[in-house]
This record gives structure tokens, C-alpha cells and sequence, in this order.
């Protein structure tokens, strides 16, 4: 199989409408946000996700959060003793890194994509992969407002000294509405190393489309995140003119004139910098 042919950079526009997109659990659980108000989801969290719609997509997964789990695997470690095509290769201070990390690549679609860190309590050897595609975390356009709502559980989770015990209380925090840019991009020279081809990325294209499908909760209901929008750049060498920083300004969003508090989407302007040689595919959910 082929690696990736160019270079790509890529823009994902998303909206939270009452709901907890990322909860910090330092602070509560209560949205992230940085210290001038702007709302933020971590990269970890947004790998979270891919890797969660690849996996629906039939694709292995080698991080599978426990609720997903797949296999019989209770363990990063077991997942990988149990996979004789990679774990074939492990043999302590004597393992061939390069074998182990083609087979590993080429067994797992997440591997291949962000990389891992192969190291275990117990193991003679460590195993570090780089994976080309890289993601920054989301910041909000506009600086959001968090809303929190005191709960209480009305059921006993065990009787008390009289056959009752009190109610436990406890708070439930969300954005009343948020918009977020998250920008990434995937690299050539990286995807040689790992095997990652055209038809990878195009996966990667299909798990952003659908990022927030399968991914409800009581912090986000069904329908209150959605992606609006994505800009897919798709260089046309392996090491194109234009940097990705360079790539990543050309796309400028602004809020539309005499809207000072946005409540949806359409409260923002898009404007894309034309840059010679290179226009981006435009997907328009919203």
C-alpha cells in the first residue's frame, strides 16, 4: 500500500448547545475553559473521539476505551500479549524495533495515525512510534458561558441507621452555547514510517464528518454537539511551500456585525485567504 501522497491540513468548526463538551476533572468537571473565558476540548479528548468513529467504522483500535471495548482485552498490555501478528516481535532487550513497529502499524488504525508508546510495567523495552497525524486542542470562538444546575440522586444507594439515607447532592455544569476550532494536520515524512496512506486520511476525513455520532451522554445529549464545518487542505507534494501555520491563518472567522453575545453558528462570518495552488475542500454541514 502507497503512503500518503501530500500533505494535508485541516480546520474543523463544531458548536455545544447546553452541554459539557469537555469536563475538567480538576475543577468539577466543569467545561474547560482558559483564563480569559474561551471555552477549550483537549486533543486527548478529540483523539478520543476519532479513534471511538473508526472503531465503528470497523476499524482495530489499539487505545479502546473500556464502555467500547471490542475484545476480550481488559489492558493495553494484555491487548498487545494477545496479538501474536505484533507481540511475536517482543522479545525484551533483543526486539527488533522495526519489525514490531511495522506489524504494530499495520495491525492497529490508531497506531498508524497518532502513534503510541509501547511501555509496560514488566517489560525489558520500550517501544516509541511518532504518528503523522498531529491535532491541537479546540478553543471557542467567543469567550462561553457556563451555566451550573445543583442535582440530587432521590434514589438510596444504601439504607441508613432508619431505612433511609438522605439525598446526595451535587452540581451538573454545561455551555449554553459555544463555538470551537480545532485544527490539525498530517504529515508526509511521518505517515512513511508508519505505513498511513491516502485511503488513512480519507478515514480520518469520514471520523471528523461524524465526530459527536454514538457519542451521547448525560454532559451531551443526543443533538447538542455538532459539526458545522470542515476545511480538508490537500497539498500536492510531500513538502508543500506553504507551512501549516501559514494554512491555518488563510481560514478567518469573525463575528458578524452588532452580534455581540453569538447563539448559533450563523452569528459568525467565514472568510478563506486565497492561497496560490492550494484551495481547500469546504464541507458545509450547517
Amino acid at each position: 500500500m502507497s503512503t500518503l501522497s501530500g500533505k494535508i491540513d485541516f480546520a474543523v468548526i463544531f458548536t455545544a448547545v447546553n452541554a459539557n463538551p469537555n469536563g475538567d476533572p480538576l475543577n468539577g468537571n466543569r467545561p474547560r475553559e482558559n483564563y480569559d473565558g474561551y471555552g477549550e476540548v483537549s486533543d486527548v479528548c478529540i483523539k478520543r473521539k476519532i479513534r471511538n468513529r473508526l472503531q465503528d467504522m470497523g476499524e482495530k483500535i489499539f487505545v479502546q476505551s473500556d464502555d467500547r471495548c471490542t475484545d476480550d482485552f481488559d489492558s493495553l498490555n494484555s491487548r498487545l500479549k494477545g496479538c501474536e501478528a505484533v507481540n511475536q516481535y517482543n522479545k525484551g532487550k533483543k526486539t527488533n524495533k522495526k519489525a514490531f513497529t511495522e506489524a504494530a502499524c499495520k495491525e492497529w488504525t490508531d497506531v498508524r495515525s497518532f502513534g503510541q508508546v509501547f511501555a509496560f510495567s514488566g517489560s525489558e523495552v520500550s517501544v516509541g512510534i511518532r504518528g503523522p497525524v498531529s491535532i491541537c486542542q479546540a478553543k471557542s470562538l467567543s469567550p462561553v458561558d457556563i451555566i451550573s444546575m445543583q442535582i440530587t440522586k432521590s434514589v438510596n444507594s444504601e439504607a441508613g441507621k432508619e431505612g433511609k439515607s438522605s439525598d446526595t447532592m451535587g452540581m451538573k455544569h454545561r455551555v449554553e452555547f459555544g463555538a470551537y476550532l480545532v485544527k490539525g494536520a498530517i504529515n508526509c515524512q511521518l505517515a512513511e514510517n508508519t505505513g498511513f496512506s491516502d485511503d488513512d486520511a480519507e478515514k480520518i476525513k469520514q471520523a471528523l464528518i461524524t465526530l459527536f455520532e454514538n457519542d451521547s451522554s448525560s454532559a451531551r445529549p443526543d443533538g447538542s454537539m455538532e459539526v458545522c464545518r470542515i476545511y480538508w487542505w490537500k497539498h500536492g507534494c510531500k513538502t508543500p511551500k506553504y507551512s501549516s501555520a501559514k494554512v491555518q491563518r488563510s481560514l478567518r472567522i469573525e463575528l458578524k456585525e452588532g452580534v455581540s453575545k453569538p447563539g448559533s453558528i450563523d452569528d459568525y462570518s467565514f472568510y478563506l485567504d486565497a492561497l496560490d495552488g492550494l484551495e481547500p475542500e469546504v464541507i458545509t454541514l450547517v
